[in-house]
């Protein structure tokens, strides 16, 4: 695999000069000045054209576009801003333009996957959180646009990340991993608590992740039992060739794994490509253009650092070394044990091909001293593994019900400190009396 990114790169290149003639052909079979852009042979023309420059097309990392949102029934702008930085992620937060006086409103982080997608593959799930909460994002960056001067990055590193972000946004953050982070964050909490770190997170959502992949195990669990770590040492890991500001580091490629989601369900993609062209040439506008937002975002991939990939595929997915008790964080044991303090909630989808029914909610088996009054679960029917943080259910169903959890631990905490206030006002007056 060692010139799998070249050759990539190489056939990239020599698609150019039929991408250009594919590309001036449609401007002249969309020029409102030519009378066969009203024919259906003009339409079919340029139909297939437009296929032809998407699926040949290089997506670059899309942006979350969130420029207002609503708040209270008033329409706000939102301005990002990234508030911590590392040379492998940026923490970003959406500032809602409302003022300084305002209700406090639960303060979230979400952990965006590290999976070949960019974080703006949450930008529903972000949307669906702003009027309410206080929002931070994980926005990961692309391992071949960082230099090797930067040094490695593996799991550990990974954790340390989150750790020093939550130890940012202090103790009253609550965060959300969605699908692959759920262990990482889930260690690290687990650290924080087990050296007693007062910025331990007031409570934690894991969303679709793979806790435990022997529960139910998916294509992509018994694909990793099957080959082993070796396997996926050998023929998914490459080098990022020059001019990539990355040069030569170790990486899993982001287009090896669009591969494998696509690979995963072809005749579903080919079918929604086929219907794409279908709608352009009866000019459908509307439905074409769904199609461009959701395929803008699907095959625009990442590269992850190869130790971070091999790692996570080893410990998670063949070790099981978190459910098991051997999980290691700098050479100290991750013990779910030490979670006491910080509220679980665990959210699955009926039908998740990613991470199976009850992969998730093993959470809740392994930390066993979280009181009861600070867990929930939930199972969303008739959802797959991307309904689980996105779409109409996520909205209606799933949203609020983890914006009331968060909502009821922070009324919770609020009334805590008030009987504390209380209690000492009424200590300092007996004292005085």
């Amino acid at each position: 695999m060692s010139f799998a990114y070249h050759a990539y790169e190489a056939v990239h290149m020599m698609v150019s000069p039929a991408r250009a003639m594919s590309d001036a052909m449609h401007l002249a079979f969309k020029n409102p000045a030519n009378p066969l852009t009203y024919t259906p042979f003009g339409r079919s023309v340029a139909a297939s054209c437009e296929l032809f420059e998407r699926t040949t097309r290089r997506y670059g990392k899309p942006a979350f576009g969130l420029a207002e949102t609503t708040v209270g029934g008033v329409r706000v702008a939102v301005e990002e801003r990234v508030v911590w930085q590392r040379p492998f992620c940026n923490l970003v937060y959406f500032d809602r333009q409302i003022g300084q006086r305002r209700k406090p409103q639960p303060k979230v982080l979400m952990v965006a996957p590290m999976s070949g997608h960019y974080a703006t593959l949450l930008r529903g799930t972000v949307e669906a959180f702003l009027p309410d909460h206080e929002v931070y994002i994980t926005d990961w960056v692309d391992a071949r646009l960082v230099p090797m001067a930067a040094g490695r990055f593996d799991l550990d590193d990974y954790i340390d990340y989150v750790i020093a972000m939550l130890q940012k946004l202090g103790p009253d953050t609550h965060v959300m991993a969605v699908c692959q982070p759920s262990v990482p964050v889930l260690a690290a909490i687990a650290r924080m608590e087990a050296e007693g770190d007062p910025n331990a997170p007031r409570s934690m959502t894991l969303m679709g992740g793979p806790i435990d992949t022997r529960r139910s195990p998916t294509a992509v669990n018994d694909l990793a039992m099957e080959r082993g770590t070796d396997w996926f040492r050998r023929n998914c890991i490459t080098r990022v060739p020059f001019p990539h500001l990355g040069a030569f580091r170790e990486v899993y490629p982001g287009f090896l794994q669009l591969s494998g989601f696509m690979a995963m369900n072809f005749d579903r993609h080919l079918t929604a490509h086929y219907d794409m062209y279908k709608h352009l040439v009866a000019g459908d506008g509307d439905s074409a253009e769904k199609h461009r937002d959701f395929y803008d975002e699907y095959l625009a991939v990442m590269d992850l650092t190869a130790e971070f990939y091999l790692e996570t595929v080893d410990k998670v997915f063949v070790q099981h070394a978190l459910p098991k008790g051997e999980l290691m964080h700098r050479d100290k044991p991750v013990d779910l044990t030490a979670v006491r303090r910080v509220a679980l909630m665990t959210v699955e989808g009926e039908k998740d091909d990613i991470s199976g029914v009850g992969q998730t909610k093993a959470a809740h088996d392994l930390c066993v001293n979280i009181p009861d009054d600070l867990r929930a679960e939930y199972l969303q029917m008739g959802v797959g593994h991307y309904g689980v943080f996105n779409g109409s259910r996520f909205r209606s169903e799933i949203a609020p019900r983890i914006s009331d959890f968060m909502l009821t631990l922070d009324m919770k905490a609020a009334s805590e400190r008030r009987n504390e206030s209380a209690a000492t006002a009424r200590k300092a007056l007996k004292v005085a009396g």
